[in-house]
């Protein structure tokens, strides 16, 4: 009994051990969804190469250059096609709930999923529509509701842009206020910000600075007022910290390009002070004057972003795709372009898991096709610049699903599906009589 009773066991543990061993197989070589064929760019990573991603549970499981398709429940074929990480947008207006006309916080903003997947966003920050006195109506009517992965910066004012007079105010300006905030709603507010402000002072930038010190967060400045009190070489060379951001950086008032046909040098400085420099296109923040020269002289920006709200998104700026594509056909390698709307402006808000395809991270994945041909592009002040190159979004995933498809790759053809496919509740279909 005892020899028999032992042999048993010895079964069990084998047999035991043997499914281990199977399930773990199944794990490692089973993937819900394979994107194969594409060449995939993930700066973070520094690849840029043909390489199929396999996904399991909404996180990237495997990036290899070749993955036999039967190990995926589903796949895609993304021949000739660009594979990127989710884009990363961190300026733009999605306070949309206030019902006030004419606002960014109002009317002027959109709605988050209305815009992000169709044009490869997986990630937005709101700029600072809301300030510390509406922040949480904010969250609770739109940052929890999206699909999209929503962040905040708060305005150092108390309610945001519901216009500008209300930007005007010191006595508004509570860097306490924003930074109890930022503290207690730490896992969505990324920064604060400061805009707008018309008066000769600083005080709108120094007491945001002074709530993202208390917060540990930074600040993005939109220097919509260039005024002689306060010229912009003195806001980035002297007001903000390493990792502050001054967004609009190439508005028609910038000082750019000195008379030798350079960069000026008080721009070298502060980013080497480690302040960083936003696009932030909107519908009157970039002017190809600027921009062109800027990029010739290899300066880039930090990060490419878009100021999205209803008037943008109908004028020059239109989407990421099309202000992406004007630094492309500018000049700038399209791994750059991709690295300053993913991972970069991901570190820049301190939220390092997005913006990147690597193995355990969120299956927040871009396709692209880069289309060649005669394309013009408009700038925040009509100037128009032609181009050969033009980036457009053919499929977005968020954490591993399919939440844009633009050719239906995703999708089975109809003719191999059942006869009966689409219709629900059979049973009660009542066929007409025959003749």
């Amino acid at each position: 009994m005892g020899l028999r009773r032992r042999s048993t066991m010895i079964w069990m543990k084998r047999l035991l051990l043997f499914l281990a061993a199977v399930s773990m197989a199944y794990a490692q070589t089973n993937y819900d969804l394979l994107l194969k064929g594409g060449h995939v760019i993930d700066p973070k990573n520094n690849l840029d190469a043909l390489a199929d991603v396999a996904i399991r549970d909404g996180k990237i499981a495997a990036i290899e250059p070749s993955i036999e398709a039967t190990r995926a429940k589903k796949t895609i074929q993304v021949n000739g096609l660009y594979v990127t990480p989710g884009l990363v947008d961190i300026h733009v207006h999605l306070f949309t709930t206030t019902g006030i006309p004419g606002a960014w916080a109002g009317d002027n903003s959109i709605r988050p999923d209305d815009f992000s997947f169709r044009t490869g966003v997986t990630t937005m920050v709101d700029a600072g529509s809301s300030g510390w006195r509406n922040f949480e109506t904010f969250r609770h009517t739109v940052i929890d509701r999206a699909r999209t992965r929503v962040f905040a910066m708060i305005n150092i004012a108390g309610f945001g842009m519901l216009t500008d007079i209300v930007e005007q105010h010191p006595t508004e300006m509570r860097p306490d206020e924003v930074a109890r905030l930022a503290r207690k709603h730490k896992d969505v507010v990324v920064g604060v910000k400061a805009a707008h402000y018309q008066g000769p002072e600083w005080v709108s930038v120094e007491r945001a600075v002074q709530a993202g010190e208390s917060a540990g967060i930074p600040v993005m400045v939109d220097f919509g007022y260039f005024l002689k009190e306060r010229p912009y070489w003195q806001l980035v060379t002297e007001k903000l910290r390493p990792g502050d951001i001054s967004t609009h950086a190439f508005r028609g008032p910038v000082p750019w390009i000195n008379d030798s046909g350079k960069v000026y040098s008080y721009l070298y400085e502060a980013r080497k002070r480690g302040v960083k420099f936003d696009v932030g296109h909107g519908g009157g923040s970039l002017v190809f004057r600027n921009a062109v020269p800027a990029v010739k002289n290899g300066f880039y920006p930090d990060s490419i972003s878009t100021d999205l709200h209803t008037g943008s998104m109908n004028a020059g700026m239109m989407d990421m795709p099309t202000t992406m594509s004007k630094f492309l056909v500018m000049g700038m390698p399209l791994k750059e372009v991709v690295l300053r709307s993913t991972w970069n402006p991901a570190q820049m808000i301190h939220h390092p898991e997005v913006g990147h395809l690597t193995s355990g991270s969120p299956a927040d994945v871009a396709v692209w096709s880069l289309l060649d041909g005669n394309f013009g592009y408009v700038d925040a002040s009509d100037g128009r610049l032609e181009g050969r190159q033009r980036l457009h979004c053919e499929m977005t995933l968020k954490g591993g699903r399919v939440a844009w498809d633009w050719s239906g790759r995703a999708a089975t053809d109809y003719r191999q599906l059942p006869p009966d496919y689409g219709v629900r509740d059979i049973e009660f279909i009542v066929p007409p009589p025959k003749p």
